[in-house]
């Protein structure tokens, strides 16, 4: 009985503090907010500058002026004592400044919109003159389009395969785990890796600056495009600049890694500012996406849905996307649809399903048990977009008559399924990274606040913690330890309790189960509600 009580006092004690730190002034402020924001990306930045480390990414010789820049090697030498914790530490104040700042905004605060996008641009910008930082994706990107401008399939050839025959000034600086990969990507991914690898004339440093290009300039057209989206709705506004260019984890994780998704998203959310307009157009750019990467298909089933009652508008659709898909998969590169199965049956450090893999792999071995987790993975999605799609708010997307319903606006509907879909997929993969994230934190941010908001602050801050240590380059046995624990525990633990949070908001909102459609279950039967309330 006591332990109950003290149980209950205990879990009582700790929502009544952290109610308490949610009303102190400071946790509203927007100036502490964006101060956190500046100084974690400032930190991000010195990490980087001091060149080569066990974070930051060796690039080869430097031939000319363009950056990344960073000081002459051994100028500094950073230990990975102090790189990884102070990296953490800038994480940390990134997140903070996010959720104070998202406070703020819900609370009433209306800052000047073009200030703030010239901070975020600001901030993205010099992001990209320094380094990529704890992942080794962008050397693989440039080690992809060097073997297309020496002649080779890089859908059939790995970069090992090369350097481990010939000596060659670019692939020589690629490191594990995907030396022996083919490339996964969609044509015009490939077709953007040969470009950078063709500028950068056989030097890997300048054909990396040449990639954080290919990420930044998409990047900021995302923000942009967002921006004009939310019309003369000033908190809209100002909530899709904060979930894109101004956020800082999504700075660190696409841009400080150099990773290609926000080249991906891009013609997708082009693509968008056309569903309002012209189906065809909106079709054309879901399709051009998806000749990048085939995990776009989400936007292309929200788009889908948004033109449900239209069938001459979804008809158009399809025609637009169809034409891209069919040049690029059907007659440049049909090879590249199927490379784009071998990125499949993996599962990361990190995501939800490593402790169902450690439980069930003794019992039923490998290859079964990742078949139940990949199984798994997609039952526990089709009820977390049943859950989401009971709970997400309805408020309309600007630019139509607040008199009319959002459920019959295309672009409203197509925005809300798009963030309903992407999160239920990133928070149920078994192999999820924060980089993905960028393709929920965008139509997050033309929606009115909810609770998925504050779930992937958490869910990104975790992910991004636990891959600082993510470079396949010889860590001390301390430092392995300790990043383990964070990426297996705790980071892992971080994504269950992102489950069970939606599972709880699901749960308190009504808890509302799928029903037959009315014309199926008879007469006198009562109608399920289309969709959650609207608030």
């Amino acid at each position: 009985m006591r332990s109950r009580q003290a149980m209950g006092f205990g879990i009582g004690g700790v929502t009544a503090r952290v109610r308490a730190v949610l009303a102190a002034p400071w946790a509203r402020n927007p100036r502490l907010g964006l101060g956190l924001i500046i100084a974690g990306t400032i930190l991000i930045l010195g990490v980087a500058f001091c060149g080569p480390s066990s974070v930051a990414l060796k690039l080869g010789p430097r031939v000319g002026y363009l950056p990344p820049w960073y000081l002459p090697v051994g100028t500094v030498e950073l230990s990975e004592w102090v790189a990884v914790p102070v990296l953490w530490l800038a994480l940390a104040l990134g997140t903070i400044g996010l959720f104070v700042c998202w406070r703020a905004v819900n609370l009433g605060w209306r800052p000047n919109n073009r200030r703030l996008f010239l901070l975020g641009s600001v901030l993205s910008v010099l992001t990209c003159l320094v380094p990529p930082m704890t992942s080794a994706d962008v050397l693989m990107y440039a080690a992809y389009g060097r073997l297309q401008v020496l002649g080779l399939d890089p859908y059939n050839i790995t970069p090992a395969e090369i350097f481990r025959q010939e000596y060659d000034p670019v692939l020589i600086w690629t490191e594990r785990p995907w030396q022996d990969t083919p490339s996964v990507y969609g044509p015009l991914a490939s077709a953007s890796q040969w470009l950078a690898a063709w500028l950068g004339n056989g030097n890997m440093h300048d054909t990396v600056f040449w990639l954080q290009m290919f990420a930044l300039l998409p990047f900021l057209v995302i923000g942009t495009v967002a921006v004009v989206l939310a019309h003369d709705n000033h908190r809209i506004q100002t909530r899709a600049i904060l979930f894109t260019v101004l956020n800082p984890l999504m700075i660190w994780s696409v841009l400080a890694g150099a990773h290609n998704e926000a080249f991906t998203l891009v013609f997708a959310i082009l693509g968008l500012m056309f569903m309002r307009r012209s189906p065809f157009l909106a079709g054309l750019g879901i399709g051009i996406a998806g000749t990048v990467k085939v995990s776009l298909i989400f936007y292309g089933i929200a788009m889908a849905w948004g033109y449900r009652r239209d069938w001459r508008k979804l008809l158009q659709l399809v025609l637009g996307a169809a034409i891209p898909l069919a040049i690029a998969y059907g007659l440049v590169v049909p090879r590249a649809l199927l490379a784009a199965g071998r990125n499949t049956g993996y599962i990361s450090a990190g995501s939800w399903a490593p402790a169902l893999q450690w439980l069930l792999t003794p019992l039923l071995g490998d290859l079964t048990t990742r078949g139940i987790i990949g199984w798994a993975g997609w039952a526990m999605m089709v009820a977390v977009i049943w859950m989401l799609s009971r709970v997400m708010p309805w408020r309309h997307v600007p630019g139509v008559p607040h008199d009319e319903d959002p459920r019959r606006d295309p672009l409203t509907i197509a925005v809300r399924t798009a963030a309903i879909l992407t999160a239920a997929w990133l928070v149920t993969s078994p192999y999820t990274l924060s980089w993905y994230d960028l393709t929920t934190w965008v139509p997050l941010g033309l929606m009115m606040a909810s609770r998925l908001d504050v779930m992937m602050m958490w869910r990104g801050f975790w992910l991004s913690v636990a891959y600082v240590t993510g470079r396949s380059v010889q860590f001390s046995d301390q430092m392995t330890a300790v990043s383990d624990a964070i990426r297996n525990q705790l980071c892992s633990g971080a994504q269950i309790l992102v489950l069970v949070g939606i599972v709880h908001w699901w749960w308190t909102w009504g808890r509302e189960l799928p029903r037959l459609p009315h014309r199926l279950r008879g007469r006198g039967g009562t109608r399920a509600p289309a969709s959650a309330p609207l608030r």
